[in-house]
């Protein structure tokens, strides 16, 4: 998608802080960051947000998960928390599916 900062990203026309790269996803750490370590991973497919996943693209999502626990794993990182908002109301600023992955302090709930 033209206009999608994530697909910029991914392009490598803006760049990034990046900390894992696959044939699927792409991983980079959060330039605004709410924890120690804040990073996102997001699909190289433009899949607008948890809502647009579907039997077709689930296996995407599938992997983003299994590098999400390989990532925290080669980082030491035995306590963190995932998120994604689906939705302007719930947070989300860029429409297009991607998980944060925040470590490094207490994490309160409920989240605010």
């Amino acid at each position: 998608m033209s206009d999608c900062l994530f697909c910029k990203i991914i392009a490598g026309e803006i760049p990034s802080n990046k900390v894992y790269e696959d044939d699927v996803c792409f991983a980079f750490y959060d330039i605004a960051p709410q924890a120690p370590t804040h990073f996102l991973v997001i699909p190289k497919e433009h899949i607008s947000s948890v809502s647009a996943v579907n039997a077709e693209n689930s296996a995407v999502v599938a992997h983003i998960f299994e590098v999400i626990a390989k990532l925290a794993a080669e980082k030491g990182m035995e306590s963190y928390r995932v998120v994604s908002n689906i939705g302007e109301q719930a947070g989300q600023s860029v429409f297009h599916l991607h998980f944060h992955v925040l470590s490094g302090r207490d994490m309160t709930w409920p989240p605010g």
